[in-house]
């Protein structure tokens, strides 16, 4: 395909990838993977985990191209459904327990102490409810309400989960202090 390259522009790689070119297809893939990964591997905890769901996401992501509106950016589109594969798989091993939902969150300053290292150790350590509760709403930037939906937790669960989170972060991390 003519323009097929890297300084493709993502309306352009959308439209290649529709047109089913393998090389705009695989564009996309190599531009997507690696942050991909990282989100799915934050959310499992689990690298083959995360390799099957980054793979069930771009199956996803290649039928389902059609129907991105470009409401958002490809790159947040993706992301939607790189964790929505990530939940499912973690779901099938185990379900969300519901929590105390009357705890409710509080800011934490984490300050510079600590290195990206300590913290992402910190995080993956975490019970898997907790770390991905944790992941979606302070590194993905979700609201309450939409980790609830996706997780089908209350609103109230998410909290305390979030909550518990970075207690047990803070608790973990004041040996780096």
């Amino acid at each position: 395909m003519a323009g097929t390259g890297t300084k493709m522009t993502e309306s352009e790689l959308v439209q290649a990838c529709l047109a089913e070119d393998r090389l705009a297809q695989k564009l996309l893939y190599d531009k997507y993977k690696d942050a991909m990964f990282t989100v799915a591997y934050r959310i499992t905890k689990d690298f083959d985990l995360a390799a099957d769901a980054l793979q069930d996401a771009f199956i996803n992501i290649f039928r389902g191209l059609k129907g991105f509106r470009a409401e958002s950016t490809l790159g947040a589109w993706i992301k939607r459904i790189v964790v929505r594969a990530a939940l499912k798989k973690l779901r099938k091993l185990k379900p969300f327990e519901e929590l105390d939902e009357t705890i409710t969150g509080e800011m934490v300053d984490w300050g510079d102490f600590l290195e990206a290292e300590y913290l992402e150790k910190a995080i993956l350590a975490l019970p898997d409810g907790y770390r991905t509760v944790f992941v979606m709403i302070e590194v993905e930037g979700y609201s309450h309400k939409e980790v609830a939906e996706a997780l089908k937790i209350s609103v109230g669960t998410s909290k305390s989960q979030l909550f518990y989170a970075k207690k047990k972060l803070r608790a973990s991390l004041d040996k780096y202090r």
